[in-house]
């Protein structure tokens, strides 16, 4: 299937490692000039030297915990070069912990970094997208927008959020072109699951090895997802293909999400 994204420009946020990294690679491959941003710009330049190398590719270090920061560096970057047909909207998750022990400043902080830092992005954007009547905004959230998840208190408030927010925006987008849509996902191999399991462990008294069984145990797939399989996702959302696509929370998640 030709996904007619040769020569689209994509931002792609979070992109020095995981789910991130791997869109931005997936993206690349497509023949989309990919421009990534995170906080590290060592990290970045790495990032960036894997890329093809027949194409427009570029970073931008920014730290989304500083939306002042963000918003005057993307600014900078559209003036200056060029605008972006596709967004990926992708940042890690918050600390786990039980809700009613979390802090105020928790809140805050995770609010900041993915809804504060998604809705700068998008208005930086949409003009650009509206112009060429061709948008692709795919934020990268969690199954817990349709399922809870035990011991990620802050992150289950937080992703509802940006899931709402998103549908709102979809609905409002949608004539110009410009789809908005989450992708969900699962357990995913990366450095934030190695996390969650020695928390599981650490609580359970379990060995990590038993923690990590018992997780995957729970997905029918009985197996975690590789970042690349969320990436497939993402990329065909982005192209021309999913233009009827809109406004919907699509799980990568090997089944485990009990919800329809």
């Amino acid at each position: 299937m030709n996904l007619e994204l040769n020569n689209k420009y994509a931002l792609v946020c979070g992109s020095t490692a995981g789910i991130g990294k791997a869109t931005a690679s997936a993206l690349a491959e497509e023949g989309v000039n990919v421009t990534l941003i995170a906080r590290n710009e060592d990290k970045l330049k790495a990032v960036l030297a894997n890329l093809p190398q027949h194409r427009n590719h570029n970073y931008i270090v920014a730290d989304f915990s500083n939306p002042s920061e963000l918003k005057e560096k993307i600014e900078s970057y559209i003036s200056e070069n060029h605008g972006f047909n596709i967004l990926i909207n992708n940042t890690g998750g918050p600390s786990g912990g039980p809700i009613f022990s979390a802090k105020i400043e928790e809140f805050e902080s995770a609010f900041t970094q993915h809804l504060k830092c998604n809705h700068i992005l998008v208005q930086a954007l949409v003009p650009f997208m509206k112009e060429e009547n061709y948008g692709r905004i795919i934020n990268v959230i969690s199954t817990s927008v349709k399922q809870p998840l035990d011991g990620l208190g802050v992150s289950n408030t937080i992703r509802g959020a940006v899931a709402n927010w998103s549908k709102t925006m979809a609905n409002e987008l949608g004539q110009f072109g410009i789809t908005v849509n989450n992708v969900l996902p699962g357990a995913t191999a990366t450095e934030r699951l190695s996390q969650i399991i020695k928390n599981k462990s650490e609580k359970s008294g379990s060995s990590i090895d038993d923690a990590k069984e018992a997780m995957q145990n729970a997905i029918p797939a009985k197996r975690f997802a590789k970042p690349e399989e969320t990436a497939y996702a993402i990329t065909f959302l982005a192209s021309a293909r999913a233009a009827y696509i809109n406004g919907i929370n699509l799980p990568v998640d090997g089944g485990r999400t009990k919800s329809l």
